[in-house]
């Protein structure tokens, strides 16, 4: 039987969006590719070969050959202990990868244990670059902490709404904060970096608000009073990155981001990337290169160090 023009367009259409999502998902290692590696290897008859990096089901990184465990810091009214949670630019797919310049000072925790800060970190996915390591270490060294505990839980293209009660990412980012209290942690900070994949799907500001606070709702019913801080980012440019071909500033998601430290909740506005950075700081029209991360880590560092 012959296919209609119309069925031929949709294949064709369906073809080239899979193929893009599997190369941009090898490239950045992104899941399911690692899992797709081994399973093929698997059914092949042989062990997969032994990488870097494993992945869990989620796809988040969760261990790498340098990561080495250290004795987590003990807390004290000098340290800042910061939830990390968002999407792919809350994770690793930085152009730039960072260490801790103040050894143990610094940390990555995961899963109950800390590591010595360095990209990519673990609890997110992707294997490359990452900002908040730079931003304990501007921290540190503008002496507004003696430690930090960088607990990040981070996953590309991610909507808000997996994050609420009943979303697949919740208890991921429960856990985490539970496994930090388990330790002697209380977390200082939430920064929450997300909006991309909301803004390419439509969100409305009423539906991007209410899932926000739902997200809130959940981590203060686990002990989390600590203040969130918003960043706006909305910003994500061409097919391969999950993205758009335009972007308007003024946009749904961004406005609900811009208006949600006014609904109180210990809520609080967060770095603006949208409006920080312009195209020479994303090196793909999407995720930060070396100078927007840099950008992006003195903004936050600004907004913390000068937080009452």
């Amino acid at each position: 039987m012959q296919m209609s023009p119309v069925r031929f367009l949709l294949a064709i259409l369906v073809l080239s969006a899979t193929y893009l999502f599997g190369a941009y998902s090898a490239r950045q290692q992104l899941f399911p590719f690692p899992f797709l590696q081994a399973l093929k290897a698997g059914v092949a008859g042989r062990t997969a070969p032994e990488d870097l990096y494993t992945f869990d089901q989620t796809g988040r990184l969760v261990s790498g050959d340098q990561k080495k465990a250290v004795t987590c810091p003990k807390e004290t009214n000098r340290t800042a202990v910061l939830l990390l949670i968002g999407q792919s630019n809350a994770g690793n797919h930085g152009g730039q990868r960072f260490r801790s310049e103040h050894g143990e000072k610094v940390v990555n925790f995961f899963d109950g244990r800390c590591y010595v800060a360095a990209s990519p970190l673990l609890g997110s996915d992707g294997i490359g670059g990452e900002y908040w390591t730079q931003l304990g270490n501007l921290l540190l060294e503008r002496g507004s902490f003696d430690q930090v505990v960088l607990a990040p839980v981070s996953i590309s293209g991610s909507e808000v709404s997996r994050w609420g009660p009943g979303g697949d990412l919740n208890a991921i980012m429960t856990d985490t904060a539970s496994h930090l209290q388990r330790q002697g942690h209380l977390v200082t900070h939430v920064l929450w970096v997300q909006g991309e994949i909301d803004y390419v799907k439509g969100t409305s500001e009423k539906d991007y608000r209410d899932r926000f606070l739902s997200l809130v709702d959940s981590l203060r019913s686990y002990n989390v009073a600590a203040p969130v801080y918003i960043g706006i980012a909305t910003k994500c440019l061409g097919v391969t990155n999950g993205g758009t071909r335009s972007h308007s500033p003024d946009n749904a998601v961004a406005r609900a981001q811009l208006a949600l430290p006014e609904s109180g909740a210990n809520l609080r506005s967060g770095a603006n990337s949208d409006a920080l950075l312009d195209d020479l700081d994303r090196y793909d029209d999407c995720h930060f290169g070396s100078s927007g991360e840099q950008k992006v880590a003195k903004a936050w560092a600004d907004l913390l160090s000068n937080a009452p």
